[in-house]
């Protein structure tokens, strides 16, 4: 039945699909406002994150140069400088650099000799005039630069040493530098609450994330601007900022090579990740609001189309077991009972005692019509093996018949008895139904005690077995199998006694085999079982005709065995098929799953059978 063919249907999906658009609607422009005012706020407090990293480096730089001019006032160091002896100026340095806090404390003679350096940096020559802002100090000018460090980034400011004033004489330079390291990266993260990174020369040299994430970090130092990375699970969003020296008062601003750049990222993740509950909110609010709806339309379906339930489900029971002379319940008397309901109750009432009564008589047609064909194959198969009986019979009356006459009568007598109970028995086969024993069974022992048994007292016949030694066990009824095996290799054998001439077959297996039973794996799940011989073939007209009961083209032949081989392979859950010619053999081809085909439940008139 199609979705909305049906009236109920049609009400519930149509009031549904309202109210789930109506509030699909608003839950849409509630999560893209939600949605875009997250987004903003993060952005802007990223770029407020970015104001106060430079806010902070500002400051850093202004305190260092608080305290370097501090330091570098003290008569005590002035008279060590003035002396120019660096085992006098060292100590010194190493104690004013503690007491400063600095990563770095430089002292340079007005000469340029360096008089001391401790705290980080690389190691240099005597002069310190070649560092940066060395020169300009000396000149009595104060400076900010960034050095160059093997342990990563140092920004140092450099103030002149100097005694006098007016006209003041310089005795040297003192710098104080400070480190872009992981301490300051933590300490701008509880500032800004977010990851900070400080990059060098397009590397990373110290950040707040893992030394895993570096490479990806790395990536963002070309970008302008606002920009995404994943991490992880995380997804962040990352703003660039260089971090250049404050410029002098009165000097105009000159590019830094050795600037760092810091990266600000916070997690979109986390600032977004309230989102989700409000979703997790907005759609339990959405469920109850649609199954409300749901419930209601669904009452009103209801109201519109009860009436019409006995009627549809007397029909359904009608397809499922296939009795079309159930009659539907009429409507019971009510306030809203439905005539065009009841009208449709009568009507239908009436068409089930005329399918009913057209059922009967078509059954007394079928079943006589059956009975009269039955009764002309059993009467035709009975026939001959009675005129024989009949004749033996009279041979054995005379009292005084040679023996070997005797013995001929008799085993015509036996013979025709055999024959006549295997056509009662091929009958009974084809007539009731099948019951089958599943067990896991060795295909390839079922198909050797076949060719012996369907070969017996035939030693001018032999079957060529080729047996997939690799077969898996399948679970079927391995004597039904084994029957239908041995039906098909006697037609086979059948077949090949009433050839004429030997000829060349178009299908033969291998020169000098006539018949030929052969095992193989089939698609995935299945097995075949293939039955081949060189006899007569079959007709091209014949060849539809070949499983119909009671259609045979031997002489002697019932018609039954290939319906019932037909019908054990269906009901074994597998198939059957042959491809035949005349003169050019046959092939029959078997396929079965290797395991049991699901049970399936059978109809009301089939266990009443």
């Amino acid at each position: 039945m199609k979705l909305f063919s049906s009236l109920t249907n049609r009400i519930f999906f149509a009031s549904a699909a309202l109210a789930v658009f109506s509030i699909g609607v608003a839950i849409a422009i509630v999560n893209v406002r939600v949605t875009r005012e997250a987004e903003g706020e993060l952005q802007r407090g990223l770029e407020e994150a970015g104001r106060l990293v430079e806010q902070h480096h500002e400051t850093q730089v202004e305190s260092s140069l608080r305290m370097a001019r501090l330091v570098a006032d003290l008569p005590r160091l002035k008279a060590a400088v003035d002396l120019a002896d660096p085992p006098t100026v060292e100590p010194l340095a190493e104690f004013y650099r503690v007491q400063t806090g600095s990563a770095l404390l430089v002292v340079i003679h007005r000469s340029g000799r360096l008089l001391a350096r401790v705290g980080a940096g690389d190691a240099t020559a005597s002069s310190g005039t070649g560092l940066p802002g060395i020169r300009e100090a000396l000149s009595n000018r104060e400076t900010t630069a960034f050095w160059p460090s093997s342990r990563g980034i140092l920004e140092v400011v450099t103030v002149p040493i100097f005694i006098g004033q007016p006209g003041p004489e310089v005795l040297g330079t003192l710098s104080v530098g400070f480190e872009f390291d992981e301490r300051l990266a933590l300490r701008l993260k509880a500032l800004t609450e977010s990851e900070i990174a400080f990059a060098l020369d397009g590397r990373v040299q110290a950040a707040t994330l893992p030394a895993k994430d570096f490479r990806l970090l790395e990536s963002l130092l070309d970008s302008s601007g606002t920009s995404r990375l994943r991490l992880g699970d995380e997804e962040y969003l990352a703003l660039r900022r260089p971090l250049t020296s404050p410029a002098q008062p009165g000097a105009a601003p000159k590019p830094e090579p050795l600037a760092p750049i810091a990266l600000i990222l916070r997690s979109r993740t986390k600032r977004l990740s309230f989102i989700g509950p409000l979703h997790t909110l907005l759609a339990s609010t959405a469920l109850v609001a649609v199954a409300l709806g749901t419930l209601l339309s669904y009452a009103i379906a209801r109201t519109v189309t009860r009436p019409l339930r006995a009627i549809t489900a007397t029909m359904g029971e009608m397809a499922a077991t296939g009795d079309l002379t159930r009659k539907a319940p009429l409507p019971a008397p009510g306030k809203w009972q439905d005539e065009d309901a009841r009208l449709l109750a009568n009507n239908f009432a009436v068409m089930t005692e005329a399918i009913a009564r057209f059922q009967r008589e078509a059954g007394q047609r079928e079943r006589l019509a059956s009975l009269g064909h039955l009764s002309t194959v059993i009467a035709h198969e009975i026939r001959n093996p009675l005129m024989i009986i009949k004749t033996a019979i009279r041979t054995l009356r005379h009292h005084e018949i040679p023996e070997v006459e005797r013995g001929e009568a008799l085993r015509d007598i036996d013979g025709e008895v055999v024959r006549l109970n295997r056509l009662v028995e091929d009958v009974l086969d084809f007539a009731r139904p099948i019951q089958y024993e599943y067990a896991s069974v060795d295909l390839n022992q079922i198909c050797q005690a076949a060719a012996t048994r369907a070969m017996a007292g035939e030693p001018r016949r032999e079957v060529r077995l080729k047996l997939d030694p690799e077969l898996p066990g399948v679970v079927t009824d391995g004597d039904r199998l084994h029957g239908v095996l041995v039906n098909l290799l006697t037609n086979a054998r059948h077949a090949l006694d009433a050839r004429l001439v030997a000829g060349p077959a178009g299908s033969r297996p291998e020169d000098g085999v006539d018949l030929e039973l052969v095992t193989q794996r089939g698609t995935p799940g299945r097995v075949v079982i293939i039955v081949r011989d060189r006899g007569v073939g079959i007709e091209a007209e014949n060849l539809p005709r070949v499983w119909e009961p009671y259609f045979t083209t031997r002489r002697g032949g019932t018609g039954l065995g290939l319906a019932i081989a037909r019908n054990v392979v269906d009901g074994l859950g597998g198939s059957i098929a042959i491809e035949s010619g005349p003169a050019a053999g046959t092939e029959v081809r078997i396929e079965l799953p290797e395991r049991r085909p699901g049970a399936q439940v059978p109809r009301p008139s089939e266990r009443t059978a």
